[in-house]
């Protein structure tokens, strides 16, 4: 069996990330160690790494091929989704709830026994967020939040981290504004990471890495859409799939 060896990140939150495509792990395990500062995040997913990993266990980056992506100049929503967003019967609101968004992502799901979205996790991507870096879509029926999603944003790539639902298809209408918005503001890339065939229903390509990190190279040092989204959601039209 062939070992590969997985570095340990460098104590300093700004240090280099080693090159996916130089370690060749056949799941995409880059290094381990380091923190969650938002540097060392910042400087991770501009080089197409992200951390999963479990309580109690040293923090894995990872960057898997292929990769998962949606394209938002190309997406459509499915048909059936089509149908549900043109009823209407939801509201829509951007970073107004992203403490509530992504502690009920943390949440328990069916068949699962625990959760990646560690406290530690909560804590950093809510600095993020405070940062205008991290970004939340809160789908309302009258003030409860029924579904949602969120992400990181840098450049003109956004990094999708997780959604829920507490209603049918309610995760699914999070997706769509969310293409929707990433559209209109010229948007490249969204980055699901890993593929699912869930993910594939709704549209979800496949990139290889050396293609993935194209993508980024064009899209990560344009400018950013920073600070809060709540206010430039008023230019959008959610009302016409």
């Amino acid at each position: 069996m062939k070992r590969y060896h997985i570095p340990q990140l460098d104590p300093d939150p700004a240090g280099a990330f080693p090159d996916p495509r130089e370690i060749g792990h056949p799941e995409g395990l880059v290094a381990w160690g380091g923190d969650l500062e938002p540097a060392r995040l910042l400087n991770a997913y501009r080089r197409g790494v992200f951390p999963w990993y479990e309580h109690g266990s040293p923090i894995l980056w990872w960057s898997p091929e292929p990769r998962a992506v949606l394209i938002p100049a190309h997406w459509q929503p499915p048909r059936r989704l089509r149908r549900t967003l043109c009823q209407g019967r939801f509201s829509v609101s951007v970073d107004r709830r992203f403490d509530a968004v992504i502690r009920a992502c943390a949440g328990p799901r069916r068949d699962q026994t625990g959760t990646w979205i560690t406290p530690e996790m909560i804590k950093s991507y809510t600095r993020l967020h405070e940062m205008g870096h991290a970004h939340s879509i809160e789908i309302l029926n009258d003030s409860e939040l029924i579904g949602g999603l969120y992400g990181v944003a840098i450049g003109k790539i956004f990094f999708a981290e997780s959604k829920f639902h507490q209603r049918r298809d309610a995760s699914k209408i999070a997706l769509a504004v969310l293409m929707r918005c990433l559209k209109h503001w010229d948007f490249l890339l969204t980055d699901c990471q890993i593929w699912n065939p869930h993910l594939e229903r709704l549209g979800v390509g496949l990139l290889s890495l050396d293609e993935f990190h194209a993508a980024l190279a064009a899209g990560v040092d344009r400018a950013d859409v920073i600070g809060s989204w709540s206010e430039r959601l008023k230019d959008i039209d959610l009302t016409h799939w």
